[in-house]
């Protein structure tokens, strides 16, 4: 059992031609739509909450809504906000379809109620979030995307429930660092990564650790996790010990993705652009390492969560990341995976 692997390309605007420029500029100055959400809080058994954001057809209240449906999880200190979730949102809401975009604790706006937060390989959070939507529309067609981090903790969910996850239609994993590990020591010792993407990540977590540290003394050597400058060593300090694992490699290695692409049974596309900046090429799962249910899409360019075509700015636009074999339900509901504003080329 194979997956199968396309490396058809995902064109982008000539002045975006290396994969920083390309993740920076989607973030920064691509061209998308505003979509607007209506909130749902949710209380989680332990205790703490959780923010889902709708939008489409009478937003969450249509209960007997029985069209197509997708719930996205964003990636790390991402929000319905985020460049990739106001523009694929946008794009299937324009298409009657239900957008749900569920908020990792802490990612709404507001902090959430315990010491611990969110990780890349909450399968109990996933498993929670996915039961609530498929509750509250139990007629949908449902569908997931995971962008980044939350890309491969979705991924990671989809496999170990194997067969029992049958009622999504398709899952789709974009910019997704399945090994956790290499994308952790990447961020650690490239000078981008270094300098530029980690205090990015850093600056927003900061702030929530100090409210954190206050509220919770004595959890974890908070002092250790505001003064970390790698991601590396915020990890060490916070998320790894306070989530269970001994350190931030036995989390990394405990949580990546990879392990689990076996044993997907649902629908499942991957797209990591071969450029992208967070992830080395060399960590790519091949078609011998992922289940014959996934279609692995290596486009050569569109750097993290990129993935921008046209001129000017460039539309935050998606290259068709089907292909004969694959199904139409997954082939209609992956067509904008990496598209974040403008229709792709040929699409309605």
């Amino acid at each position: 059992m194979t997956a199968r692997l396309d490396l058809d390309a995902c064109p982008s605007p000539n002045w975006q031609y290396e994969g920083h420029l390309q993740t920076i500029a989607a973030m920064k100055w691509g061209r998308r739509p505003q979509q607007r959400f209506v909130r749902q809080r949710l209380d989680t058994p332990d205790g703490d909450v959780l923010d889902i954001d709708w939008a489409g057809p009478q937003a969450h209240t249509h209960y007997h809504f029985s069209g197509q449906a997708l719930v996205i999880f964003h990636g790390l200190e991402g929000s319905s906000q985020s460049h990739y979730a106001q523009a694929i949102g946008s794009y299937f809401v324009e298409r009657g379809w239900m957008v749900a975009v569920a908020h990792f604790r802490g990612c709404s706006g507001e902090p959430n109620r315990l010491a611990r937060s969110y990780f890349s390989g909450d399968s109990q959070d996933i498993d929670f979030i996915l039961s609530q939507v498929r509750r509250q529309l139990p007629q949908a067609q449902w569908h997931a995307a995971g962008i980044s981090l939350g890309g491969n903790a979705l991924l990671k969910y989809t496999g170990e429930q194997g067969q029992r996850l049958n009622w999504l239609n398709a899952v789709a994993g974009i910019s997704v660092p399945v090994d956790l590990v290499a994308t952790g020591m990447r961020l650690q010792t490239s000078l981008m990564g270094r300098y530029v993407y980690t205090p990015h990540f850093l600056a927003s977590m900061r702030g929530k650790i100090q409210q954190k540290a206050c509220a919770f003394p004595g959890v974890v050597n908070w002092n250790k996790a505001l003064q970390a400058r790698t991601l590396l060593a915020f990890d060490d300090a916070y998320t790894g010990p306070v989530h269970g694992y001994r350190s931030a490699l036995d989390y990394w290695s405990r949580c990546s993705s990879q392990y689990h692409l076996p044993a997907i049974r649902v629908p499942t596309l991957l797209l990591i652009a071969r450029n992208d900046p967070f992830i080395p090429e060399a960590s790519l799962p091949g078609p011998d390492q992922a289940s014959n249910h996934v279609l692995l899409h290596y486009p050569c360019s569109g750097g993290h969560a990129g993935f921008a075509s046209g001129s000017g700015r460039g539309e935050l636009s998606c290259c068709r990341a089907g292909s004969n074999s694959f199904s139409r339900r997954i082939d209609n509901m992956l067509l904008p995976s990496c598209r974040y504003g403008l229709h792709p080329p040929g699409s309605p």
